[in-house]
């Protein structure tokens, strides 16, 4: 079906497209970023049956929303209320849903755990620690020492990474940690495991570490490689604790499979919708509190991808087109 956008996301994600250092089978450069995008029906294709000329929907791209119109499978389209900011919408579907899913479709966590989040001042750190502090887990999070208040507010301990050892922190203070969510990989992961009490879990969903400065750094994704090839064959001879990976398209696309298919990855029926709706109704209750950075015409594409490095921190990018 044909979208008109009303906002698209700019995310790190981005970079690291950009840089290549993202997934296999992604898009060589030239091709229009774009991870997530809010805008209205326009015209549908002949096998769309849910959807509607007209109805307001989100949907990720993983590229290509970067744009004034798009095609999307109507499968992976969720319905995004009208009286919601489209801005506001695009974190929900990308960084809120993937610390919802993350917490609570992968690590399943329980209420009175303890869960340490890396990069806790980021989007996503942000809205895990919002997200954690609802489901009752008590919470680290690890961020340089100028956030440490942003971390503190959200009701989480907040650990100095360029200062402080996380590993020797929780262990002397929480005797380990149940979760451990890890945006970076590598030689973190590692670490990370060891940080984990007898029925723990890791769940890797990043590599922001093999960025430098919006470019590959070949030295760190060999390192990264290693290091999570090294965790894998850890975990597997592991009885009291368990590591997992986390990807949101996975999560998008097993909720688009009919019952009874069949293939290499599970089926999760009407996660991704399911989760986005409830996502809605914290939005509603005012006990999650998305924040856009800035809001940026589509002409200053390239301009939204240089703040990266700074206004990203600080909420969500937006492109309007």
């Amino acid at each position: 079906m044909c979208v008109r956008v009303l906002a698209a996301g700019v995310s790190f994600t981005d970079a690291q497209l950009r840089a290549g250092t993202y997934i296999p089978g992604a898009p060589k450069p030239p091709f229009t970023p774009g991870y997530e995008l809010v805008g209205v029906v326009e015209e549908l294709g002949p096998d769309c049956s849910r959807l509607h000329v007209g109805d307001r929907i989100g949907a990720l791209t993983v590229w290509g929303a970067d744009a004034e119109r798009v095609c999307v499978p109507e499968a992976g389209a969720v319905e995004v209320p009208e009286d919601l900011d489209p801005a506001e919408a695009l974190s929900l579907l990308f960084p809120y849903m993937t610390a919802y899913q993350v917490l609570h479709r992968t690590a399943k966590v329980k209420s009175g755990e303890t869960v340490l989040v890396h990069g806790a001042a980021g989007r996503v750190g942000t809205a895990a620690l919002e997200l954690g502090a609802l489901a009752g887990l008590h919470q680290y999070g690890t961020a340089a020492g100028r956030d440490r208040a942003a971390v503190e507010r959200l009701g989480a301990v907040a650990i100095d990474y360029q200062n402080e050892d996380f590993l020797a922190r929780v262990r002397e203070t929480a005797g380990g940690v149940d979760v451990v969510l890890d945006s970076l990989g590598g030689p973190l992961s590692l670490r990370s495991f060891r940080a984990l009490r007898p029925g723990g879990r890791l769940v890797v969903f990043g590599r922001y570490s093999t960025l430098s400065h919006g470019h590959k750094n070949w030295s760190a994704v060999i390192e990264w490689y290693a290091s999570i090839a090294a965790l894998w064959l850890w975990a597997k001879f592991s009885p009291r604790r368990k590591a997992f990976s986390y990807r949101i398209q996975r999560f998008r696309d097993a909720a688009q499979q009919r019952p009874g298919a069949v293939g290499g990855e599970p089926r999760y029926p009407q996660w991704f919708r399911e989760d986005f709706h409830a996502l809605v109704e914290l939005l509603r209750r005012g006990e999650i509190h998305p924040v856009v950075a800035e809001r940026l015409p589509l002409s200053e594409a390239r301009h939204a991808h240089e703040l990266l490095e700074t206004s990203a921190e600080k909420g969500k990018l937006v492109l309007v087109p």
